[in-house]
Protein backbone atom coordinates (compact mmCIF):
# COMPACT_ATOMS: atom_id res chain seq x y z
CA UNK A 1 0.00 0.00 0.00
CA UNK A 2 2.80 2.34 1.09
CA UNK A 3 5.04 2.00 -2.23
CA UNK A 4 1.53 2.36 -4.49
CA UNK A 5 0.08 5.74 -2.92
CA UNK A 6 3.49 6.70 -3.21
CA UNK A 7 3.69 6.21 -6.40
CA UNK A 8 0.64 7.26 -7.26
CA UNK A 9 1.16 10.73 -5.63
CA UNK A 10 4.89 11.03 -7.06
CA UNK A 11 3.52 10.80 -10.59
CA UNK A 12 0.46 13.25 -10.10
CA UNK A 13 2.97 16.19 -8.33
CA UNK A 14 5.64 15.58 -11.36
CA UNK A 15 2.95 15.73 -14.08
CA UNK A 16 1.21 18.79 -12.50
CA UNK A 17 4.85 20.73 -11.43
CA UNK A 18 3.31 21.10 -8.01
CA UNK A 19 4.86 23.67 -6.30
CA UNK A 20 3.10 22.47 -2.39
CA UNK A 21 1.56 19.49 -1.34
CA UNK A 22 -0.75 18.67 1.15
CA UNK A 23 -2.03 14.89 1.66
CA UNK A 24 -5.44 14.58 4.26
CA UNK A 25 -6.38 11.57 6.23
CA UNK A 26 -9.37 10.35 8.14
CA UNK A 27 -9.38 9.84 11.62
CA UNK A 28 -10.75 7.11 13.53
CA UNK A 29 -13.41 9.43 15.36
CA UNK A 30 -17.23 9.67 14.16
CA UNK A 31 -17.25 12.98 11.48
CA UNK A 32 -20.63 15.56 11.99
CA UNK A 33 -22.27 13.14 9.63
CA UNK A 34 -22.33 10.13 11.59
CA UNK A 35 -23.53 12.59 14.01
CA UNK A 36 -26.65 13.73 11.76
CA UNK A 37 -26.89 10.26 10.26
CA UNK A 38 -26.50 6.95 12.25
CA UNK A 39 -26.45 4.42 9.69
CA UNK A 40 -23.63 6.85 7.60
CA UNK A 41 -21.04 4.11 6.13
CA UNK A 42 -22.88 1.88 8.10
CA UNK A 43 -22.02 -1.34 5.88
CA UNK A 44 -18.90 -0.49 5.47
CA UNK A 45 -15.98 -3.06 7.22
CA UNK A 46 -12.81 -1.35 9.13
CA UNK A 47 -10.24 -1.26 7.35
CA UNK A 48 -8.17 -4.43 6.95
CA UNK A 49 -5.29 -4.97 9.76
CA UNK A 50 -2.29 -5.44 7.17
CA UNK A 51 -3.38 -1.61 6.09
CA UNK A 52 -3.83 0.09 9.26
CA UNK A 53 -0.23 -1.47 9.85
CA UNK A 54 1.16 0.38 7.56
CA UNK A 55 -0.97 4.10 8.21
CA UNK A 56 1.51 5.11 10.59
CA UNK A 57 4.50 4.13 8.17
CA UNK A 58 3.38 6.07 5.30
CA UNK A 59 2.61 9.24 7.56
CA UNK A 60 6.48 9.07 8.61
CA UNK A 61 7.34 8.18 5.21
CA UNK A 62 5.61 11.22 4.06
CA UNK A 63 6.33 13.66 7.02
CA UNK A 64 10.00 12.71 6.15
CA UNK A 65 9.53 13.49 2.31
CA UNK A 66 8.97 17.18 3.47
CA UNK A 67 4.86 17.15 2.79
CA UNK A 68 2.45 18.54 5.20
CA UNK A 69 -0.11 15.53 6.54
CA UNK A 70 -3.69 17.53 7.33
CA UNK A 71 -5.75 15.14 9.82
CA UNK A 72 -8.80 16.93 11.86
CA UNK A 73 -11.50 15.23 14.38
CA UNK A 74 -14.84 15.10 13.20
CA UNK A 75 -14.17 15.49 9.68
CA UNK A 76 -13.39 13.29 6.81
CA UNK A 77 -10.36 13.57 4.38
CA UNK A 78 -12.43 14.43 1.62
CA UNK A 79 -13.66 17.43 3.50
CA UNK A 80 -10.02 18.65 4.26
CA UNK A 81 -9.41 18.66 0.21
CA UNK A 82 -12.18 20.63 -0.16
CA UNK A 83 -11.41 23.02 1.83
CA UNK A 84 -8.06 23.40 0.84
CA UNK A 85 -8.84 23.27 -2.62
CA UNK A 86 -11.90 26.74 -1.82
CA UNK A 87 -8.71 28.31 -1.06
CA UNK A 88 -7.47 28.35 -4.89
CA UNK A 89 -10.40 28.68 -5.86
CA UNK A 90 -10.89 31.95 -4.45
CA UNK A 91 -7.48 32.98 -5.96
CA UNK A 92 -7.19 33.45 -9.59
CA UNK A 93 -2.98 33.27 -9.30
CA UNK A 94 -3.45 29.34 -7.75
CA UNK A 95 -4.72 26.39 -9.10
CA UNK A 96 -5.13 23.29 -6.52
CA UNK A 97 -4.95 19.65 -7.85
CA UNK A 98 -7.06 17.21 -5.69
CA UNK A 99 -5.50 13.42 -6.19
CA UNK A 100 -8.12 10.64 -4.71
CA UNK A 101 -9.79 7.82 -6.14
CA UNK A 102 -12.97 8.83 -4.48
CA UNK A 103 -15.73 10.13 -7.52
CA UNK A 104 -17.53 12.26 -4.48
CA UNK A 105 -14.90 14.95 -5.11
CA UNK A 106 -15.53 15.98 -8.57
CA UNK A 107 -18.13 18.50 -7.15
CA UNK A 108 -15.11 20.48 -6.48
CA UNK A 109 -14.25 21.08 -10.31
CA UNK A 110 -13.72 24.63 -11.07
CA UNK A 111 -11.39 26.92 -13.42
CA UNK A 112 -9.08 26.98 -10.22
CA UNK A 113 -9.81 23.07 -9.36
CA UNK A 114 -8.81 20.25 -11.53
CA UNK A 115 -9.77 16.71 -9.75
CA UNK A 116 -7.07 14.05 -10.80
CA UNK A 117 -8.73 10.60 -10.14
CA UNK A 118 -6.37 8.05 -8.90
CA UNK A 119 -6.99 4.58 -10.37
CA UNK A 120 -4.90 1.26 -10.50
CA UNK A 121 -2.73 2.19 -13.87
CA UNK A 122 -4.48 5.59 -15.28
CA UNK A 123 -4.68 8.92 -13.29
CA UNK A 124 -8.23 10.56 -15.04
CA UNK A 125 -7.89 14.37 -15.01
CA UNK A 126 -11.49 15.99 -14.66
CA UNK A 127 -11.42 20.14 -15.40
CA UNK A 128 -14.76 21.50 -16.31
CA UNK A 129 -14.96 20.73 -19.94
CA UNK A 130 -14.02 17.11 -19.26
CA UNK A 131 -16.43 16.71 -16.35
CA UNK A 132 -19.38 18.07 -18.55
CA UNK A 133 -17.99 16.26 -21.56
CA UNK A 134 -18.55 13.07 -19.19
CA UNK A 135 -21.42 13.79 -16.95
CA UNK A 136 -23.97 15.98 -18.88
CA UNK A 137 -24.13 18.58 -15.83
CA UNK A 138 -21.93 21.03 -14.28
CA UNK A 139 -19.79 19.83 -11.54
CA UNK A 140 -21.45 21.85 -8.98
CA UNK A 141 -24.16 20.00 -9.96
CA UNK A 142 -22.93 16.84 -8.67
CA UNK A 143 -23.56 16.87 -5.53
CA UNK A 144 -28.06 17.15 -6.45
CA UNK A 145 -27.49 14.22 -8.42
CA UNK A 146 -25.34 12.03 -5.62
CA UNK A 147 -28.50 13.26 -3.33
CA UNK A 148 -31.64 11.64 -5.95
CA UNK A 149 -29.32 8.47 -6.65
CA UNK A 150 -27.71 8.58 -3.15
CA UNK A 151 -24.95 6.35 -2.30
CA UNK A 152 -24.35 3.00 -1.81
CA UNK A 153 -20.58 3.52 -0.73
CA UNK A 154 -21.78 5.81 2.42
CA UNK A 155 -25.15 3.80 2.92
CA UNK A 156 -26.86 7.46 1.78
CA UNK A 157 -30.38 6.35 0.29
CA UNK A 158 -31.59 8.13 -2.45
CA UNK A 159 -34.52 8.12 -4.03
CA UNK A 160 -36.23 4.80 -5.10
CA UNK A 161 -35.54 3.95 -8.31
CA UNK A 162 -33.44 6.97 -9.22
CA UNK A 163 -29.67 5.54 -10.42
CA UNK A 164 -26.97 7.44 -11.83
CA UNK A 165 -28.46 7.77 -15.50
CA UNK A 166 -31.52 9.30 -14.25
CA UNK A 167 -30.53 11.36 -11.54
CA UNK A 168 -28.10 12.84 -14.45
CA UNK A 169 -30.93 13.53 -17.10
CA UNK A 170 -32.94 14.80 -14.38
CA UNK A 171 -30.79 17.93 -12.93
CA UNK A 172 -29.22 18.20 -16.70
CA UNK A 173 -32.61 19.09 -17.80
Amino acid sequence: AIYGFINIMLKAIEDEHSDSVAVAFDLKAPTFRHKMYDAYKGNRKGMPEELAQQMPVLKELLKALGYKLIECPGWEADDIQGTVARFADQNEDMHAYILSGDKDLLQLVSPNITVILAGNKEQEHYDEAKFFEKYGVKAEQFVDVKALMGDSSDNIPGVPGIGEKTALKLIAE
